[in-house]
């Protein structure tokens, strides 16, 4: 399955979690009806409707407290990815840290996040976990949150742990996770009365009176009807995770080209004594669905992944199982080390492919580039890792500084222009003040003048954790200077415009995760309009001589809309006009999605080739509307 197909399944599944809440509620309603009957029934034995009104409040009685409770849990969870890491004891991953397995673990996830097309995500690390695990957690890309375990940081090698980071970034990619988050709520919410029994069990015991005895029974009738609650919360997390963690492994192995990173990890687990339990079982039972491994034992029936050895095969169809006897014997002596291993092996023999030339134009068509959406490749981590090194250490170190990002970010978006960039500067100095509007313009003039075109999106992902680590005030001020800045002039370039539409998008999904978290379900018919506008703007920036912008359009129209007669039209507000058609076009389904990212390349290369600067503007829109491009465009 492609990103768009991925996508359509996570809707899919999202709504048969629903059904199956909703199955699972009715369980538990008739099983607390039952119990009322058995214990309160024969009192009124009399009197009908006594006992069918009693029926009805312990069935209201029922549906609030499961509802109450899943609405809770999910309000308790719109902080995001941020929000489930705390929740689970880890600690945030300083920027500059010094710990060399934290270091490793940062520059494997930015890569893997620039590689992507993706910010990169909030890292945190479960510090008193000796055993191999790791969860990706969030609503959206905006607000994603990987947290490792110690002991993974300990134990895997670099191999290993791109292979759990790509594991991770596949959920990411492809809707998991705010699936998983939205399962954390709804099951919280039919698990209450097991926790109600519980709690009034524990302060309950010294009640002797005979109102204390039947509080007591009640509270042992909950625990029992919770037990319900428990079998259909486990059901539902096995069925809902396990094929998406098999998906997730054959997406770390198309991302990282090899299968023996993966496939090493998982023996680990399997050969250590920790293997991928975590230490507190509660708060294991309810992120059990989007670990990496299992967090801790469970039957057959109610496991959320698939058993180790059937994961390994699927890596390493020539396994032996008895080999993780032979490992679990030879590391009880002397466990893995990570960093050990990676001195052994030796680091740094790939040679990463260089960046294009600015004048470089590439030779792609429609499906290729929708078939890359969200599926990225061995080179293009490899081309990661280049950016990376190929921007200056002044640069890398502005955007490891809390105080600087929001200028390095402000100095991306100054036009070429000096009277436009002028315009600019004193919208920013009227609203963050001259030593900002200063920095920014310094940061452009000595570092960004003759920056290459493929490292802005880059710059602006690896300073975003930062960013978003600001309070809201300053980020709301920062969003407006955004707009500003970039509806300084009309001439403003579509490029320019569309980075400042991405930061405003993933900046106000980090502020409000659970709000801007959907699948969408338009269908292109209904967003005609929309369609048009920003295929004309796209064809009218990429082409001085209006007929073959005509052109351009008309061929990415063709895609998208053959039967319907749109003429061209580009609006006279020019770049102006997209602010109306991102919502509308951004809740397409998924598939009418893949149709979109299909027409938006026809009519970007509809002369056969595509310019390096053509290929990063359309990387910002996708990235606008949520169907993220690797690093570079591969070449038919």
């Amino acid at each position: 399955m492609n990103f768009f197909e991925h996508q359509a399944a996570a809707r899919r599944t999202s709504t048969r979690m629903v059904v199956l809440f909703a199955l699972a509620v009715i369980g538990i309603v008739i099983a607390v009806d039952v119990a009322v009957l058995v214990l309160l029934g024969s009192q009124m034995r009399e009197d009908g409707g006594a006992v069918v009104g009693l029926l009805v409040f312990s069935t209201l009685a029922t549906l609030a407290i499961i509802g109450l409770g899943s609405l809770y849990r999910l309000a308790s969870l719109r902080g995001g990815g941020e929000a489930v890491a705390l929740q689970m004891g880890a600690t945030e991953v300083p920027e500059d840290s010094t710990d060399l397995q934290l270091r490793r673990l940062r520059n494997v996830v930015e890569e893997i996040a620039i590689a992507s097309g993706v910010p990169v995500p909030k890292l945190y690390v479960m510090e008193h976990e000796a055993g191999i695990n790791a969860f990706a957690a969030g609503y959206s890309p905006s607000d994603a949150a990987v947290a490792v375990t110690r002991g993974a940081l300990e134990r895997l090698n670099r191999s290993e742990l791109q292979g759990v980071i790509a594991h991770e970034f596949s959920h990411i990619l492809n809707g998991d996770m705010r699936l998983n988050i939205r399962l954390m709520g709804v099951l919280f919410g039919i698990m209450m009365l097991s926790i109600i029994g519980q709690r009034v069990l524990i302060f309950g015991r010294g009640g002797r009176s005979k109102e204390g005895t039947a509080v007591l029974v009640i509270a042992v009738v909950a625990m029992i009807v919770g037990g319900i609650g428990l079998f259909f919360g486990r059901m539902i997390k096995a069925g809902v995770s396990r094929q998406r963690e098999l998906l997730a492994d054959a997406s770390a192995v198309q991302f990282t080209r090899q299968t023996v990173g993966l496939a090493g990890a998982l023996k680990k687990i399997g050969g250590l004594h920790e293997g991928s339990q975590l230490a507190d079982p509660a708060k294991t039972e309810e992120v059990s669905h989007m670990l990496f491994g299992e967090g801790r034992s469970f039957s057959r029936l109610f496991a959320t992944h698939p058993p180790l050895v059937e994961r390994i095969r699927q890596l390493d169809p020539l396994f032996d199982p008895g080999q993780l006897n032979e490992l679990s014997r030879r590391w009880s002596v002397a466990p893995p080390n990570g960093l050990q291993e990676d001195l052994a092996m030796g680091l740094g023999n790939a040679t990463p492919p260089p960046l294009p030339a600015v004048s470089h134009r590439m030779n792609v068509t429609p499906p290729m580039v929708a078939a890359q959406v969200a599926t990225p490749t061995r080179n293009d981590y490899l081309r990661a890792g280049a950016m990376v090194g190929t921007i200056s250490p002044e640069l890398t170190a502005i955007t490891r500084q809390r105080e600087q990002v929001m200028p390095l970010l402000l100095a991306l978006l100054l036009d070429a222009s000096p009277q436009i960039a002028a315009k600019q500067q004193i919208e920013i100095t009227s609203r963050m003040g001259p030593a900002i509007a200063r920095q920014a313009a310094e940061i452009r003039n000595q570092h960004l003048v003759d920056l290459h075109p493929m490292l802005r999106l880059p710059l602006a992902a690896l300073a975003f954790p930062l960013l978003r680590m600001r309070p809201r005030p300053a980020l709301e001020t920062f969003l407006d200077t955004v707009q500003a800045a970039v509806h300084a002039d009309g001439k403003t370039s579509l490029f320019e415009y569309c980075l400042g539409r991405l930061l405003h998008v993933q900046l106000r999904e980090s502020l409000d995760p659970s709000r801007y978290a959907r699948f969408g379900r338009r269908k292109p018919g209904s967003v005609k309009q929309e369609f048009a506008t920003l295929l004309a703007v796209v064809a009218q920036a990429g082409n001085a001589d209006p007929a073959e912008a005509q052109r351009a359009y008309l061929v990415g129209l063709q895609r998208v809309l053959p039967r319907d007669h749109m003429p061209y039209a580009p609006p006279a507000e020019g770049v102006l006009a997209l602010d109306g058609v991102w919502e509308p076009l951004d809740a397409l389904d998924p598939l009418a999605k893949q149709v979109m990212v299909e027409a938006i390349t026809a009519a970007i290369s509809h002369d056969g080739r595509v310019r390096v600067a053509e290929s990063e503007l359309l990387r910002t829109i996708c990235g606008v509307l949520h169907c993220p491009l690797p690093a570079m465009l591969e070449q038919g």
